[in-house]
């Protein structure tokens, strides 16, 4: 029989969708791509905003059609938070949520059309064991993502996530170890501790933190890069930096979270920083890592906020020098404290602003990169392209092109850096 596990959104939609699709083929289920005709397909939503929710049902439904006596089942963060819009969903078998994802295919395999639609959701704010999904082979590629938390206690304003995914619930450090071993005998270079809030990681266990599990994950051998998905100003510290500028192994990139440059805006969204504290703890990463990549995150538009602002936060982003920002117009997400706010902007006036500051972002990614052109960095290399070049990676990832007779991917190779061109560094192998 025939599966397709599908995730929208996030990387941690992705990895646990492959651990899914992994559970199948260890029973001898083949694994097929979104649009083929399959006896089985697993949807893991995204309910990020109103939009991924839209998406998600559009999926649903188009599976269905695809062919109408599959088993269609609706997993993840939507399904969870809203499973009765599952049920109202044409096509949906079988809504799982974010729980139950280790038993996914004694659900499926028990399954009578004749039972309609089964809801297997449950409350998940009082959820305290991280569920041991696991990815144990990935193929086709040189860096693996490795979820080692789930759950979230800060609810911002605007985010719908703890309410979908719990509050966190960190993964054993012999768990990722074991993974991240079996990852480095498949031949992955490049792994990436991903998660909902990675910085809280330990904060349920005892006598461990995420500094602790880099130390352990650094011991394993073949391993030659450990980058995180995304962190927070909280987490960085003196001691943390420190402790992580002495593993040769720790990329210098941070993807330290902002969503705005604004204190009154930081506020409403009960962030947990000021600018002034988001600030030092970038002046902390370059004091101990001065060629670091600093990219982050910035909603537009949300509720209240005034040109006055939106100024305030550009000039904020400016004088970081980000490397990359990634711009969101805010999104009005049902269930969410921010929807219930007064002064929501139009789409006009947060498009206009994410363009603006889409147009900083490319200056300050060139900005960025001009500084290595005429250097030599090691460069870690994904794949070839159809133009010839093969792609990729810093330490502080910057994406690079290179020209080579032989195979080079999935090695890590100095390049000597010619020029840049539409936010890439082209180069040479030295």
């Amino acid at each position: 029989m025939k599966v397709v596990s599908f995730a929208l959104g996030c990387k941690v939609n992705q990895y646990e969708s492959e651990a899914v699709a992994e559970l199948f083929s260890e029973k001898g289920y083949e694994i097929v791509g979104i649009d083929d005709f399959a006896d089985i397909y697993i949807i893991n939503t995204c309910s990020v905003t109103n939009l991924g929710d839209k998406k998600s049902r559009q999926l649903l439904r188009k599976v269905k059609r695809q062919n109408p006596d599959a088993i269609v089942v609706a997993m993840g963060c939507y399904a969870q938070t809203v499973p009765s819009d599952m049920e109202k969903t044409e096509g949906v078998n079988i809504i799982i949520g974010t729980k139950y994802r280790k038993k996914i295919v004694e659900i499926v395999e028990n399954y009578k059309p004749e039972l309609g639609i089964v809801n297997y959701v449950e409350k998940i704010s009082d959820e305290k064991d991280f569920e041991d999904l696991y990815v144990k082979k990935l193929s086709n590629r040189t860096r693996a993502y490795i979820k080692v938390q789930d759950g979230c206690n800060n609810f911002c304003s605007y985010c719908i996530i703890p309410y979908a995914r719990g509050p966190v619930r960190s993964r054993p450090v012999f768990d990722v170890i074991n993974e991240v071993s079996n990852l480095a005998k498949n031949g992955f270079k490049e792994i990436v501790l991903t998660g909902i809030q990675v910085a809280s990681y330990g904060k349920d266990l005892e006598d461990t933190n995420l500094l602790k599990l880099v130390k352990e994950v650094n011991k394993v051998e073949d391993i030659e890069r450990i980058r995180f998905s995304s962190l927070e100003p909280n987490i960085i510290t003196d001691d943390f930096l420190k402790e992580l500028s002495s593993m040769k192994k720790v990329c210098h990139h941070f993807h330290l979270s902002l969503q705005s440059g604004c204190d009154k805006t930081l506020k409403a969204m009960n962030r947990k920083y000021d600018c002034e504290k988001y600030e030092n703890a970038v002046k902390t990463i370059l004091k101990y890592m001065p060629n670091a990549a600093i990219t982050t995150d910035i909603i537009v538009g949300f509720p209240g906020e005034s040109d006055e602002d939106f100024i305030n936060s550009y000039n904020f982003a400016k004088k970081i020098g980000f490397a990359k920002i990634h711009v969101f117009p805010y999104s009005k997400k049902t269930g969410t404290a921010a929807a219930k706010m007064q002064n929501h902007l139009p789409n006009s006036v947060k498009n206009e602003r994410a363009k603006k500051l889409l147009e900083l972002s490319t200056i300050l990614t060139k900005e960025f990169n001009d500084k290595f052109v005429g250097k030599t960095l090691d460069v870690l290399f994904e794949q070839k392209n159809e133009d010839g070049f093969f792609e990729g990676h810093t330490s502080n990832y910057i994406k690079v092109f290179v020209k080579s007779q032989n195979n080079i991917q999935n090695t890590i190779l100095p390049v000597y850096m010619e020029y840049e061109k539409d936010e890439i560094l082209y180069g040479k192998l030295v």
